[in-house]
């Protein structure tokens, strides 16, 4: 069995890419085999609305037309026995490179009749991983869990199932001091990194686990 994780921040060891190793870490501890990838790797671009995904009979059905440099990572997260996205939150949504890349993967699996219906052939556990500096009470004030609801849906209905993981307050320089950045207190950061940080892994290794234990239970 075999977990895909995709990395959607710039940052290949930071926040993002630190709770997807914990999750592909829970994972593996369950027997699966893991892979990470970062997306700011790959050069590519969003849906260009072409719609040949959509046409009957057309050769590209059910499939993205586009070829670029994700063609060879969604035919394998199309392989993948589970799949988990990971960005932080960029102006109160995913990174462009993330949006980009879920238009590419999941738009194709959907179809335009009653209940807009997915086509994709399984169903796999998946999970969505969100990083950002707000913590938990400004997230609630500024709605973003209807940002990442939409995401979970568009999961849900394209792969069966989709877990939402949020990691609030992330510390987000090593100094503080070397950037206009006064509206965060650094102490406080850095205690909540000390902290709380921990306990974020912890929750990510644990769903690592049970996406695995998904796996096994649908083999």
């Amino acid at each position: 069995m075999t977990m895909l994780a995709i990395n959607g921040s710039p940052r290949k060891k930071w926040n993002t890419a630190k709770i997807l190793q914990s999750v592909l870490d829970g994972a593996a501890k369950a027997g699966a085999e893991t892979k990470l990838v970062h997306l700011y790797d790959y050069d590519f671009k969003g849906c260009v609305s072409c719609f040949e995904c959509k046409r009957i009979g057309g050769k590209n059905y059910g499939r993205c037309a586009v070829k670029d440099g994700l063609t060879p990572l969604l035919a394998e997260a199309a392989e993948a026995d589970a799949l988990v996205i990971g960005t932080p939150v960029y102006f109160g949504a995913e990174t462009g490179e993330t949006r980009s890349f879920m238009e590419r993967l999941l738009f194709p699996y959907l179809t335009y009749t009653p209940g807009y219906a997915a086509i994709f052939p399984r169903k796999i556990p998946a999970a969505m991983i969100y990083t950002m500096n707000v913590p938990e009470d400004v997230m609630e004030q500024r709605n973003y869990g209807h940002m990442t609801g939409l995401a979970q849906g568009f999961m849900s209905r394209t792969f069966g199932s989709c877990e939402v993981l949020a990691v609030n307050d992330t510390y987000q320089f090593d100094d503080y001091a070397k950037y206009l950045c006064t509206v965060w207190d650094a102490e406080a950061k850095a205690k909540r990194r000390e902290e709380a940080f921990p306990q974020d892994l912890a929750k990510a290794f644990a769903l690592g686990e049970r996406l695995a234990a998904g796996i096994e239970a649908k083999a």
